[in-house]
């Protein structure tokens, strides 16, 4: 987790549920605070969720260790017994998420031997400290996942063309190519997991507005776009620099990928509103593209040598261009629907072809 509003939610929750213990004039408040840094979520669907399902294992977790306690005391493979039955409990009821707060209800309410105050005092710390996260996560800096992948697809972008610029050419040290792939597969990890969170709480919630469905459907296709430049990356560096190339060839690639990343963030742009209505490249890219492929295709039937692993590359490249085309006609028609307003229920058809 990286520091942004998430880590300060986590810290303001864990204060609130503080507070709320000592007003309430709970001993160890502490269970409060802990059970607050594992109830705060990514998303308000998530809260929502581990909300609901925290309260059931916690119940049914603090039943079974006030039992425990009250016949077994507080042995210490009483305690371990019963966090084994809890845990098999949980995941039969799959809500394994759940599982690390409600073993620690279990333990704090055991440690009360049977004595049920303080088994009671201990649960609803527990709870304290849930409704806490689940409140703060609401009403301070609530996740906005919409921002956070636009911002997101653009960071990706920008290191993925920077890769793609200078793959071919060769100009970045090995090593710095290197660590650079590997931080550009993270973020689109992360870019990833954002998108799912969003279409999830878009799918269980059902509460979206129809513009944020809209939204779903092109940042669906921009994280494909974003998936097949990444390829492209990939066999450039498995395939390329094992082929037999001329500087005519690296030349021909190079100025082609050129044209592939501009055309992918003027796609980008266009989605941004940037563009002069008028401006279009899809076309002439197109064009270029089917081009650029025949003429590897012509290279094949001539019988260049190593031309089968270039082909390769030239495939991921074909391919890449194909769905920025794609994602450009997607947002020609997301653009028109904002303007008027106009159903995009063919889109979607489209979108499934």
């Amino acid at each position: 987790m990286s520091f942004g509003a998430r880590v300060l939610k986590t810290g303001i929750a864990v204060t609130l549920s503080l507070y709320i213990s000592i007003w309430l004039n709970f001993s160890l408040p502490v269970i409060a605070a802990v059970a607050a840094i594992f109830a705060m979520q990514p998303s308000i669907y998530r809260s929502w969720r581990y909300f609901l399902d925290q309260i059931q294992t916690n119940t049914l977790g603090a039943a079974l260790a006030m039992l425990a306690g009250t016949f077994l005391s507080k042995e210490p493979i009483a305690i371990g017994l019963v966090c084994i039955l809890v845990i098999m409990i949980c995941l039969k009821l799959k809500m394994e998420e759940t599982i690390g707060l409600t073993l620690v209800t279990v333990i704090a309410v055991m440690e009360a031997s049977g004595q049920w105050d303080f088994a009671l005092n201990r649960f609803l710390l527990s709870l304290i400290g849930i409704g806490s996260a689940f409140l703060i996560n609401i009403l301070f800096f609530p996740p906005n996942p919409k921002e956070q992948i636009v911002k997101q697809i653009h960071t990706v972008f920008a290191k993925m063309s920077l890769l793609l610029r200078t793959a071919v050419s060769d100009e970045i040290k090995e090593k710095v190519f290197r660590d650079e792939l590997l931080a550009l597969e993270d973020s689109f990890k992360s870019l990833s997991a954002k998108y799912n969170l969003f279409e999830e709480e878009l799918k269980k919630l059902k509460r979206a507005k129809y513009s944020t469905s809209q939204h779903l459907v092109v940042f669906k296709q921009m994280l494909l776009t974003l998936q097949k430049g990444l390829e492209t990356l990939e066999s450039v560096e498995q395939h390329y620099f094992r082929s037999t190339r001329t500087a005519e060839t690296n030349l021909y690639f190079d100025q082609h990928l050129e044209k592939l990343i501009k055309y992918h963030e003027h796609v980008l742009l266009k989605f941004e509103n940037m563009l002069k209505p008028e401006i279009s490249e899809a076309s002439k890219m197109e064009e270029a593209n089917d081009q650029f492929m025949e003429t590897m295709i012509a290279s094949y039937t001539q019988g260049h040598k190593d031309v089968l692993r270039l082909s390769i590359v030239a495939a991921g490249m074909y391919d890449y261009c194909i769905q920025i085309a794609r994602l450009d006609k997607l947002i020609e028609q997301f653009n028109r629907g904002q303007d008027e307003k106009e159903p995009l229920g063919a889109l979607f058809f489209w979108m499934k072809k």
